[in-house]
């Protein structure tokens, strides 16, 4: 499995609220996705960062998803260009908690 982490730090135009509105709008797209195993949707009010978290089934499926096409889309709807990490998961327990 390989993980991607999106980070957007965001300026006095986003809150907490918008930024979970903006979550619950687009998590029904990522229902069933090919290749994705989990996607996670963080807000860090204190820090001004907002960071999704996904976690694929392989490195391929990972990187094919973030093309400059969906970038430009992301950074249109926050505002900011965010920034793309990506990890080897080493290990990974759901509990499946919802």
């Amino acid at each position: 499995m390989f993980a991607a982490f999106v980070t957007f730090r965001f300026g006095a135009e986003f809150d907490e609220m918008r930024l979970c509105k903006i979550a619950e709008g687009a998590s029904a797209k990522f229902v069933g996705m090919p290749g994705l195993r989990s996607k996670v949707f963080t807000v860090r009010p204190e820090t001004k960062e907002a960071t999704n978290v996904y976690v694929w089934q392989t490195e391929a499926a990972a990187k094919a998803f973030f093309t400059d096409e969906l970038v430009e889309r992301v950074t249109a709807l926050y505002g900011v260009r965010p920034s793309i990490e990506f990890a080897l998961v080493a290990s990974l327990v759901d509990n499946g908690f919802i």
